[in-house]
């Protein structure tokens, strides 16, 4: 079987072919690899009792260090309604910290706690393991490239727009 012959299998699991302009256009490609990776992603941080936001302020506070709502909100892409939730649920668990700023008491300086940094090693592990599944078909040297090539991509339509 050729991969352009190969089933294309939607969400529900029923096997069905593609026609090849289909498999032959990346932005299809990339919306279909995208809803996949997503549900693996989503289940796995659910095992885990994560979602995928966690992961991603856990992970700013980490390497960028504390920040305001608002900051949170740009690094993370996350948008500024949601963040209030996203941070209560990380701090009903203790994996971070409010405190008023200094230089304007109305608003909250966030920072991930020690707890929060552990559980962050914790889901770095977790995600390392489904992305190894995600990418399983690849050598490491593909999957280096991929990524290269979807940094590049992701880059450049940012930029542009």
């Amino acid at each position: 079987m050729t991969r352009a012959e190969a089933p294309d299998v939607p969400g529900d699991g029923a096997p069905r072919t593609a026609p090849d302009r289909l498999r032959r256009r990346a932005s299809r490609l990339l919306s279909q690899l995208s809803t996949r990776s997503d549900r693996l992603i989503n289940e796995g941080l659910a095992q885990a009792d994560a979602r995928k936001w966690h992961y991603a302020v856990l992970a700013s506070l980490q390497d960028h260090g504390p920040g305001s709502q608002a900051t949170l909100s740009r690094r993370t892409g996350i948008y500024r309604s949601d963040m209030v939730g996203v941070l209560n649920e990380l701090a009903e668990r203790h994996l971070v910290e409010r405190a008023p700023d200094p230089d304007d008491q109305r608003r909250n300086i966030i920072t991930i706690s020690a707890q929060g940094r552990r559980r962050l090693r914790r889901l770095d592990k977790v995600l390392d393991d489904l992305h190894d599944e995600l990418l399983a078909p690849l050598s490491p040297a593909e999957r280096d490239q991929f990524v290269e090539l979807l940094t590049r991509l992701l880059d450049h339509h940012t930029r542009t727009s």
